[in-house]
């Protein structure tokens, strides 16, 4: 169906202009987010939108800073018992929920219990954990069963799944069902009423929220609103949304697309900036419990015939924003390596790769590679991987949707002819991959993040990352889930990159950080 720009544009703008209920002394901060929010719930999803509007509502107890220290940030004091077995935290004062509720020890052990029933490292956490306790309201113990290493790691991490702090009465919801509630003691409230999946969500300041003194850092320090009001508009149309960020219509676009970035710099009033200092790293994901990828030689084959430079052009236009990273770990950390990466480093061989996929049995079946035409990161790869599976003479079938209906798909563990998948593409940004502890990486079958890979070897060369205690070793045992990794092929790595955001001049205070957050940004 043709789109009518014009009429599109119009729609927009009376979406964008509409704030019957917003007085005119009240700052409203527009922000065209990166997709349609469709999950409340950070727990049971790992998508960024939902990740990042945790961020808007809930706090943490621990934070991550720009240095990549964890620092205290729902927690007042702490302290760690001599044979590394006992922590012990006492919350900070002054910590409400967005219905006038206390924060209690109660509701962040029920919280972190349900956190770390879906988080890769939660889960590493939980097999260590032989109890969480109370000692009051304000106080509660974490006593292990062996030391546990990454246990502020872990409550400080930085992004999918964040350890939010929820009410208690919220928290106790199974960790395989969403959430509906979203009340949090953070920085700002949603306000439920005026959600309209599709169109926009709203925030309003959380005037009872008390800020840490420190300056903000990343996920760390002082959380200071210094809007009244934050309003996400969806506009999947990437050309209307420039259109909107030019015209002043909106305030910040987080997330735009190469094609645009020239167009949006000719414009003296709008700032391109990277805010992400590591990139991102794309990947391809593929369903372990259906054929054909459930045979590890076409998940083999595949090494041989992707070019990551062409992944990079796909997603980031120029190889200004992006370049090649053969490394399971993301490019630029300590743990990054090519051990092991020869089939995906080398020049292509479809040869090589038409044998292997012979060797795997394949008969022509169905390969359904799901795609968001809101998402370019998403639809650039998905559109490259296609045309790729055609060249080796695959039965590939690209069906795209939305990104809030694809991530809901990829949950779905029937066949292609049942509404299921093969391969989906998506990316994560350079901190959530930089180690064994990822989401990415676990291969319990089951158990795993959306895809099911089943790998007992790399599961235990996982695990002997985790028992490491220095540095030297921590590194050994991470190349051996590397050299392992290109082996059984729990996805494919297709680029490393950054994405540009844009937002007009008289924004102010934007936090630069893998992560998109909205305090301390001022706007004149």
């Amino acid at each position: 169906m043709k789109v009518d720009r014009a009429l599109l544009r119009g729609f927009v703008l009376a979406l964008v202009l509409a704030s019957s209920s917003v007085s005119a002394q009240e700052k409203v901060l527009k922000f065209i987010p990166q997709a349609d929010l469709r999950i409340l719930d950070p727990i049971t999803t790992t998508a960024y939108i939902t990740r990042n509007h945790g961020y808007m509502v809930y706090d943490t107890l621990f934070a991550t800073d720009a240095k990549f220290r964890v620092q205290p940030q729902m927690v007042d004091k702490w302290d760690i018992s001599k044979d590394k077995l006992t922590y012990t935290f006492t919350l900070r004062e002054g910590l409400k929920f967005h219905d006038g509720q206390p924060v209690r020890s109660a509701d962040c052990i029920a919280s972190l219990e349900r956190w770390a029933k879906r988080d890769a490292l939660g889960q590493k956490l939980a097999q260590s954990t032989d109890s969480w306790t109370a000692v009051n309201d304000k106080t509660f113990k974490l006593k292990l069963k062996k030391p546990f290493p990454l246990v502020l790691d872990a409550l400080g991490k930085l992004s999918s799944n964040v350890p939010f702090i929820m009410p208690e009465r919220i928290a106790k919801t199974d960790a395989l069902q969403n959430i509906s509630d979203a009340i949090g003691s953070g920085p700002f409230r949603f306000v439920k009423d005026e959600w309209i999946p599709g169109s926009k969500v709203v925030y309003v300041k959380n005037t009872e929220y008390v800020p840490r003194k420190e300056a903000p850092s990343w996920a760390a320090g002082g959380k200071v609103v210094k809007v009244d009001r934050v309003e996400w508009i969806y506009i999947p149309d990437s050309a209307t949304a420039a259109a909107a960020l030019n015209a002043g219509e909106a305030d910040w676009w987080e997330q735009l697309p190469p094609d645009l970035i020239p167009l949006l710099r000719k414009n003296k009033d709008v700032r391109v900036e990277n805010i992400d200092p590591l990139g991102s790293m794309g990947i391809m994901r593929f369903n372990f419990l259906q054929a054909p990828f459930n045979n590890q030689k076409m998940r083999e084959a595949l090494l041989y015939v992707v070019d990551q430079r062409d992944y990079v052009l796909g997603i980031a236009g120029d190889e200004k924003n992006g370049h090649t990273c053969y490394s399971f770990f993301t490019c630029g950390t300590p743990l990054s390596s090519e051990l092991g990466a020869e089939p995906l480093k080398g020049k292509r061989d479809f040869d090589k790769a038409r044998k292997l996929i012979g060797e795997a049995g394949y008969k022509g079946e169905k390969i359904v590679i799901i795609s968001a035409t809101d998402q370019p990161i998403v639809h650039s790869q998905s559109l490259i991987t296609a045309e790729l599976l055609r060249k080796l003479g695959l039965n590939v079938e690209l069906q795209a949707s939305d990104w809030g209906t694809m991530i809901t798909r990829r949950t779905s563990k029937e066949s292609v002819d049942k509404g299921g998948w093969s391969i989906f593409h998506t990316w994560w940004v350079g901190a959530d991959i930089a180690s064994p502890a990822s989401m990415v990486m676990v291969n319990l079958g089951e158990k795993s993040w959306v895809g099911w890979p089943a790998d007992p070897k790399l599961e235990q060369l996982r695990q002997a990352w985790f028992n490491t205690t220095d540095a030297a070793a921590g590194k050994k045992a991470s190349d051996a889930v590397q050299v392992e990794a290109f082996k059984f092929v729990p996805y494919i790595t297709t680029a490393q990159f950054i994405l540009p955001t844009a937002y007009r001049s008289n924004l102010s205070g934007l936090i630069v950080a893998p992560v998109t957050f909205l305090w301390n940004v001022e706007k004149k």
